[in-house]
């Protein structure tokens, strides 16, 4: 047998020719088997040429630059000698052209979603690498949809064109979602705590609208980094979260996660110092840190720390500042020892303020809510400061606020981009009341009319029972001065059972702040209106005021404003404090004093608790009584819900409200997220309040103040394309006779 296959090899190696292992000239180069390649494209990437002296390695190099053209499958060589002309034939396959992709089996993903997620597109040239990838990425859409059982298959169908037709075969099976999450190994934290610090949740009965329940590993395996910050956060520096074992149950319909934890021992601080350049006391600077040996160690109150110091830095200019926390930790004694080493850099200006995205709004109208100037030292907390008010102006969707270098080390640049958002809006609404019957209200505001922050108002407000028409403008920097200037004319008509009134008057404004969260404005209004279809069963206080009057009154107000986003507040206070003195001319003397706040505090999983109260008085400055028109009604959505709108008051002896001199309600409300993505939320709350006479209200009666009604109840609140909506529902808690147990509100349009 041996001596077979040596034979063999020898009468190979005498048939081989010479030139194989040898350089021979090349004479000619032919390129067989194209179709939508070029020849010349093929013999401008080799690097051989007819008549050079090359070898086999030189004929494989050549065949190698062909493949990197990545547009052929197969290539054959072939060298032929006649006449001793040299020729090397190349005869190529090309990949065929993908012209057409079709899914099938797709009910619960769109086409158009599909064709978004896979890499192939059309015309393109066939790759199985990238079918390959797109399968895997169909396969973590429906994934990531729930279909964790889903199966995608792929083939291609290629014509006498040498063109393509990709088939995604899909095999949906049915939604997995996961219907519990377990623990193991936790002692620190509870199921609940650390339920709550995932974004994966267990389905619920709304799964098929929210999609909560559904399996996403990028999403799972960040909540799993969530809960080894929770144990950082308590000193468990060793903590190992691991990666969660899933299991399919009932049928494979539903999924368990079984997480395991291992919590390691608490480690505490032992030491905190600090190094290099000190601009402070090292004591001072220390206590921002607000960490203390022997407390537990916290990552999150660790880096809270750094950002206050490092801000101390950058208030001072020195915006290049390093503030780096080296942590040395002790195994044995379980501590941590803690040192700040502090590189403060060069201090530096602000050489130039850029604005850009401000297609619409001019400048000037976003420069002069900068609280850096070009040529002021950098500081950090004045550039936040910058972001929020930009940002509350109302006019953008986004706000990004950057720096980069200047001319030299010593100058910066700032540049504020913004995403301009349409500030024109309308509000409408609907209701039915006892008192109104069916009211439509609508507005049409522009808040940043010509790009200059200048606000036009129309409204109007037409029902069965009231008409309202009103046109007003605002300018917040008059002659680009920090003095605020508007004015108003309006006319408005209201009927109610016992008497109707007809008004029409105008009003100017003007105003200035007092500090950076503060304002002083100042109202001048003249109004002439007039009682008339007095019922002939109205009390004496409605006859009594019957006619026409005149009212000319100035109104100051002091405002404070620390929210933290206007059309969206989750911390921060709105105050107001307003007196109107009717005295400077016209038939009617009062004077009115309205106190209202709210604040915001957010607490966890993105809610909101807010509190807000509503304090007034009025009192005449004659013999007269005060006009009934001033005095306080409440009930309805924007005071006290549950009940109908102006109907919590005084009545008479006939049934009719009368409105109260003395006013105070409070609200109080828990907000929560529903649909995050969509801006929708929640709402509980719970109402108190009233109106009162004089008499009631100061009087040695010790029923004085003591008759206040309450309502609890819920809503959602939409931030909608079309402005902010509310749908709330107020249960009134001591219903009287004459009242409904409930009432039901709407309103779309601007709400605070």
């Amino acid at each position: 047998m041996f001596k077979k296959v040596l034979s063999l090899l020898i009468c190979l190696s005498m048939a081989f020719p010479t030139w194989a292992a040898q350089e021979f000239l090349l004479n000619d180069i032919v390129i067989e088997g194209t179709q939508r390649v070029q020849a010349v494209d093929i013999l401008n990437v080799m690097k051989i040429k007819p008549g050079q002296s090359v070898t086999p390695a030189d004929i494989d190099a050549a065949m190698a630059d062909i493949y990197r053209m990545e547009r052929f499958s197969d290539i054959v060589s072939e060298i032929t000698v006649d006449s001793g002309v040299t020729v090397l034939t190349l005869t190529v396959e090309e990949r065929p052209l993908v012209r057409n992709i079709r899914f099938e089996g797709n009910d619960e993903l769109t086409t158009e979603k599909l064709r978004e997620v896979i890499t192939i597109r059309v015309p393109d040239i066939y790759d199985p690498f990238e079918v390959a990838k797109s399968v895997e990425m169909v396969k973590a859409e429906y994934v990531k949809e729930g279909y964790y059982a889903a199966e995608i298959t792929s083939d291609s169908h290629i014509n006498e064109n040498n063109e393509s037709l990709v088939t995604f075969r899909i095999k949906e099976g049915d939604i997995v979602r996961i219907t519990d999450i377990r623990f193991e190994g936790n002692t620190v934290f509870d199921l609940g705590d650390l339920k709550g610090a995932m974004e994966t949740q267990e389905k619920w009965m709304f799964s098929w609208i929210t999609g909560r329940g559904n399996y996403n590993e990028p999403l799972l395996m960040q909540d799993l980094d969530r809960i080894a910050d929770m144990y950082f956060n308590e000193g468990h520096v060793r903590v190992k979260v691991r990666e969660p074992v899933i299991s399919l149950v009932n049928d494979g319909k539903y999924m368990l996660l079984l997480i395991n934890i291992d919590e390691g021992p608490q480690f505490t601080i032992g030491s905190v110092d600090a190094q290099g350049d000190l601009i402070q006391d090292k004591e001072e600077l220390l206590d921002l840190l607000n960490i203390a040996p022997g407390e537990a160690f916290s990552r999150t109150k660790l880096r809270r720390g750094v950002g206050v110091v490092t801000d101390v830095y950058a208030d001072q200019g020195y915006a290049y500042a390093n503030v780096s926390p080296l942590t040395r930790a002790d195994d044995e004694a379980r501590t941590i020892a803690l040192m700040l080493d502090i590189e403060q850099g060069p201090q530096v200006s602000v050489e130039r303020i850029n604005i850009t995205g401000n297609t619409k709004t001019r400048d000037k109208v976003v420069r002069r809510e900068m609280r850096l100037v070009e040529g002021d030292l950098f500081n950090a907390t004045n550039l936040k400061r910058s972001k929020a008010r930009i940002n509350n102006l109302g006019f953008f969707e986004a706000v990004d606020i950057s720096t980069s270098a200047g001319s030299d080390e010593s100058l910066m640049n700032v540049d504020v981009n913004v995403k301009e958002r349409s500030t024109g809006t309308f509000s409408i609404g609907a209701g039915y009341s006892s008192v109104d019957g069916v009211v439509g209200q609508g507005s049409v505001t522009q808040e940043n009319f010509l790009g200059r922050a200048w606000k036009l108002n129309l409204a109007a407000s037409l029902g069965s029972s009231s008409t309202t028409y009103q046109l007003g403008l605002t300018d917040p920097y008059f002659l680009d001065t920090r003095w605020t200037v508007g004015g108003e004319v309006y006319q408005t008509e209201r009927e109610w059972s016992d008497f109707s009134r007809r008004s029409r008057g105008f009003a100017i404004k003007g105003g200035h702040p007092i500090g950076e969260y503060s304002r002083l404005l100042a109202t001048y209004r003249l109004e002439n209106k007039e009682i008339y279809d007095v019922s002939s069963f109205a009390s004496s206080t409605i006859k009594d005021q019957e006619g026409t009057a005149t009212s000319s009154s100035i109104t100051t107000t002091y405002s404070y404003n620390t929210v933290n986003n206007r059309q969206n507040p989750s911390s921060g206070t709105d105050m107001s404090v307003a007196w109107e003195f009717a005295g400077l001319g016209g038939s009617e003397k009062y004077s009115k004093y309205v106190v209202d706040a709210r604040h915001f505090w957010p607490w966890k999983w993105g809610t909101v608790f807010s509190v807000h109260g509503n304090l007034g008085y009025v009192h005449s400055l004659n013999s007269d009584d005060v006009p009934i028109d001033e005095k306080f009604f409440l009930g309805g959505i924007y005071s006290i819900r549950g009940f109908e709108s102006r109907e919590v008051g005084p009545r008479d002896k006939f049934g009719d409200f009368v409105g109260g001199d003395t006013s105070a309600y409070f609200n109080f409300e828990y907000i929560f997220p529903l649909f995050e993505e969509l801006q929708i939320k929640g709402v509980t709350f719970f109402d108190v309040g009233n109106t009162w006479s004089d008499e009631d209200a100061w009087g040695e009666d010790d029923e004085a103040f003591a008759s206040w009604r309450y309502s609890a109840g819920a809503g959602i609140r939409w931030l909608s394309p079309m402005g902010p909506m509310r749908f709330e529902y107020g249960r009134n808690l001591d219903a009287r006779d004459y009242e409904d147990n409930g009432k039901f509100d709407f309103m779309i349009g601007r709400f605070f």
